[in-house]
């Protein structure tokens, strides 16, 4: 049986999906894919907690904070700058039709798919959809005329999530997590 993500699929060599299968497989397939995607969430409560918000002692303790919350956060994160985008196309119907479009377009070709993608007989990597997909959201969204509303509410997300991942203070639990993220360093000690 071969495996490709984390779901298994039938042993044959071909791109096909297994006999068999009928729509409820494939239903059933995205939402378990859809809850290990959504495991990877931290809890909300541990994002949003006012008692772990803290000024960075410097540039160096900065860093590594934000790279242990952009770690560990990372799910939240992309949820938290989805939704902002989303909200700011709600006066833009046409727009909000073209994401969700989009929307559905990344969730059947990259997030759902259990078995690499074909193209004329070649393999397409999955760096190769990550970068066409991306490119293919932006240019849709962009053509729709709403071009300054939607990179001003990229902005204002990834703004958000940037002062979250400096002044949220990573707790001790994070950094045997996160391990190589977030490790503390100590002065030298003087002899």
């Amino acid at each position: 049986m071969s495996k490709y993500g984390t779901i298994p699929i039938s042993s044959s060599s071909s791109d096909a999906p297994p006999p068999g299968s009928s729509p409820l497989d494939f239903i059933s397939r995205a939402k378990a894919r859809g809850a290990s995607a959504l495991a990877t969430r931290q809890p909300w409560r541990e994002l949003a907690d006012p008692k772990a918000l803290a000024v960075p002692r410097g540039l160096g303790d900065a860093y590594l904070r934000a790279r242990a919350n952009l770690a560990h956060f990372s799910m939240n994160y992309a949820i938290v700058v989805l939704g902002v985008v989303f909200l700011s196309l709600l006066w833009h119907p046409f727009s909000l039709i073209v994401f969700l479009a989009c929307m559905v377009a990344w969730v059947f070709l990259y997030f759902l798919r259990d078995v690499p993608l074909a193209l004329f007989g070649h393999t397409i990597g999955d760096g190769v959809v990550l970068a066409v997909l991306s490119a293919l959201t932006l240019i849709l969204l962009l053509l729709t005329g709403a071009t300054g509303n939607i990179l001003t509410s990229l902005l204002v997300g990834l703004v958000l999530v940037l002062l979250h991942a400096l002044l949220h203070r990573p707790a001790d639990s994070i950094d045997e997590e996160a391990g190589r993220w977030y490790t503390s360093v100590t002065p030298p000690q003087p002899y």
